[in-house]
């Protein structure tokens, strides 16, 4: 039994290997072969994306092109294209020597996972019973988008420690575990979840803290001084955030239902995302001796309000409320930079490079609760009859829900999406542990050669320049003439 178990530790515990020429090409490869040909079996243009769609505006007295869905949904699709590849991509560029890792590898699983995504989405929502196909339109696209999201917030949580080809692995399961849990969501248990406080953000969030949990490093303190950040890269870091927070109002609205339900959503995350803003500096500047700000909360707690929005976006939650959900979660975001992310690296050995659980998993978590809240609340007195029906979709088998049997539902949607991150994410991350994916070294993560070609920097940055990082608490006690330049 011992010689048995000191095996185990062996093969888990052999050295890293990095080399991922053959490994990355194949993955790439076949992977991509396979979605060329499940496409061509599967995937076919929908009524209004299709050459007969002359043909289909006669049919349904459609009298202009205008009419179409793509003139009503592309602008929503751009701005949560440029979230999912912008955004995320340089949001995740803050260390000192992994921004090729952080934006290139967004950018590879992005690509995979869209694919996958219009496939796995299709089979579960779309797929004709009657030719076997899956038609696709621009909406399509927008929620292909929207199931990337989740395997690139998993991403953050396993930033600078996982190899490409480990990436690609996260991203297939990722993919489709977000399918099904997003069937069981909005399918049977008729969900609302508009922006994806729920389906997005806390499985996303739960998904990559479970994945890292498994994947704990115990010497990972041999990479720390490349854990960090420098000007330069929270500069580049920064972008991301202002393109997230620019475009958020149009990712929560962007599959709503035309009118009331759409313009109210983007009204509510706007507030709640100017309402974090605020809150966030404030606690920031609170945090330390002398009032300065991080820049870690800037980049990450000031879109916490975007994230709890999701579910409620488009309910009468009213404005005031939105800028209360807003106050609120970028104060416990910011907290949870301060003091989260450390203890659960202290207490239950869970490394979360981005602190996904403070900006996607909790407020996610808070927000699929404020959702059920706000749907259990609901009346014919604020949404009146028909809006109340048009709101909920309280028709067909769910015509005779009440808003508060809606509110237990969304509560237990919750549960589910938080379920599926843990348990999926634990079984994902002990497929990960086996040593045969090329994943650095403790001594040798959050560092770009290590899988990119990098050029020489024309001048290396001192080390006293190493300011900030995202996962250990900064000692507040340095004076500043350390940082001073004596006057000659």
């Amino acid at each position: 039994m011992g010689n048995c178990c000191n095996s185990v530790v062996n093969f888990f515990g052999r050295q890293k290997n990095t080399n991922v020429r053959v490994s990355l090409p194949a993955v790439c490869f076949v992977w991509q072969i396979a979605m060329i040909v499940l496409f061509g079996v599967f995937i076919r243009y929908d009524e209004e994306s299709d050459a007969h769609w002359v043909e289909f505006k006669q049919e349904n007295n459609i009298t202009s092109d205008i009419e179409n869905d793509f003139y009503f949904r592309y602008p929503s699709f751009q701005d949560v294209h440029v979230m999912i590849f912008v955004g995320f991509g340089f949001l995740m560029t803050f260390l000192k020597r992994y921004s090729f890792g952080g934006v290139g590898f967004n950018f590879l699983i992005a690509s995979f996972g869209l694919q996958w995504a219009l496939l796995m989405q299709g089979w579960f929502h779309s797929l004709d019973p009657a030719t076997g196909k899956i038609y696709i339109g621009v909406e399509s696209l927008i929620n292909a988008d929207f199931c990337c999201a989740g395997s690139l917030i998993a991403y953050g949580a396993l930033l600078g420690k996982v190899s490409p080809v480990q990436l690609m692995v996260v991203t297939l399961f990722g993919i489709t575990l977000f399918a099904v849990e997003e069937y069981i969501i909005l399918d049977l248990l008729h969900c609302k979840d508009a922006g994806g406080s729920m389906v997005i953000h806390a499985f996303g969030g739960y998904y990559g803290l479970a994945i890292s949990w498994v994947l704990y490093r115990p010497n990972l303190h041999q990479s720390k001084r490349l854990n960090g950040s420098v000007y330069h890269s929270d500069m580049f870091a920064m972008i991301g955030t202002l393109f997230l927070w620019m475009f958020w109002p149009s990712f929560n609205s962007a599959i709503t239902d035309h009118g009331d339900g759409q313009h109210r959503a983007a009204i509510n995350t706007y507030l709640a995302l100017a309402s974090s803003v605020l809150t966030t500096v404030a606690i920031s500047s609170m945090s330390q001796k002398r009032g300065k700000l991080d820049m870690v909360h800037i980049q990450n707690a000031t879109l916490a309000g975007g994230v709890a929005m999701g579910t409620a976006a488009e309910f009468m939650i009213t404005p005031y409320g939105s800028l209360i959900v807003g106050f609120c979660t970028g104060i416990i975001s910011t907290f949870g930079y301060l003091f989260v992310t450390p203890c659960l690296e202290n207490s239950l050995k869970l490394q979360d490079t981005c602190g996904v659980h403070n900006l996607h998993a909790a407020p996610g978590m808070l927000g699929g609760f404020i959702g059920a809240i706000v749907a259990a609340a609901a009346s014919e007195s604020v949404y009146s009859k028909e809006g109340l029906i048009n709101t909920f979709d309280f028709e067909g088998e769910f015509a005779n829900r009440s808003p508060g049997t809606q509110g237990g539902f969304q509560a237990a949607g919750v549960c589910v999406a938080i379920a599926f991150g843990l348990v999926g994410g634990a079984i994902v991350g002990f497929i990960l542990r086996f040593p045969i994916w090329g994943d650095p070294a403790d001594d040798n993560c959050f560092d770009d050669e290590v899988y990119w070609e990098v050029p020489e920097e024309e001048e290396t940055i001192p080390p006293v320049l190493e300011y900030n990082n995202h996962m250990i608490h900064k000692h507040q006690d340095i004076s500043e003439s350390n940082f001073s330049v004596e006057q000659s």
